[in-house]
């Protein structure tokens, strides 16, 4: 994962605002010049949390492995901290590239008629890009979201589409499995706590909804955020402290 030199190793957290920048220059498809020209102007790790628009971002896919499977449906719900904006929200379905399984049918219960007369992913872009552009695109897992929408664009235009997230998984991670209390639970042959998203939700209180619907999981991870810097964090928190 290398480009302009700033991706130097899986583990080490890039440089974002170098690559947004190379990426803004470097980039053929005149789509994501404008993409990450917009993150440039937008993004700095050094701005409050509380000042940056958000985009929720959930992905239903085929299977697991980015380099096997495919999405086949997209939900993005714009929010900030103080407010989601449910109207503006907007959800795809897809026909994938890779054939559906009957697993990710049970999974996702997205049909292989729906998908027989739904476009590809090249017949959206646009409006997918104008709904994350400027915005810091919130996910939970994002080796689903980022790896599938990277491996997806590469397929379709020859070039990569990695961009910060913030990682509510990831969050919850820092508290309930790498902390040092979390740790001693383990030590001590106690059970680790789930970062899954419906058991995330439950630990601040927020109401169930039926899961793996790509909009309905946008707006349950968009709630998610808002509770977590509620809770643990502040407005004027840096988002440089947050995003992977």
């Amino acid at each position: 994962m290398k480009a302009g030199g700033v991706f130097r190793h899986r583990e080490t957290r890039p440089d974002w605002d170098a690559y947004l920048a190379s990426r803004a220059r470097e980039a053929r498809d005149p789509r994501l010049v404008n993409f990450f020209s917009a993150g440039v102007e937008a993004l700095s790790p050094d701005t409050p949390i509380g000042r940056v628009p958000l985009a929720a971002l959930d992905l239903e896919t085929t299977g697991l492995d980015a380099g096997r499977h495919d999405i086949v449906s997209i939900g993005v719900m714009p929010f900030t901290l103080e407010r989601i904006r449910v109207r503006e929200g907007r959800y795809w379905v897809l026909s994938p590239r890779r054939n559906l399984s009957e697993e990710s049918v049970a999974f996702h219960h997205i049909t292989h008629s729906e998908v027989a007369g739904a476009p590809d992913l090249s017949a959206i872009l646009d409006e997918l890009l104008a709904c994350l552009s400027g915005r810091l695109v919130v996910v939970h897992y994002r080796r689903i979201e980022r790896s599938f929408l990277d491996a997806a664009i590469r397929e379709r235009l020859g070039e990569s589409l990695l961009f910060p997230v913030i990682d509510t998984m990831s969050l919850e991670a820092r508290i309930h499995r790498q902390s040092w209390w979390a740790r001693l639970r383990r030590w001590l042959g106690q059970p680790v706590a789930s970062i899954r998203l419906h058991e995330s939700r439950q630990r601040y209180h927020l109401p169930p909804y039926t899961g793996h619907h790509a909009l309905v999981d946008a707006l349950a991870t968009a709630e998610l955020l808002q509770a977590q810097v509620a809770r643990y964090h502040t407005l004027e928190t840096p988002v440089g402290e947050l995003w992977r």
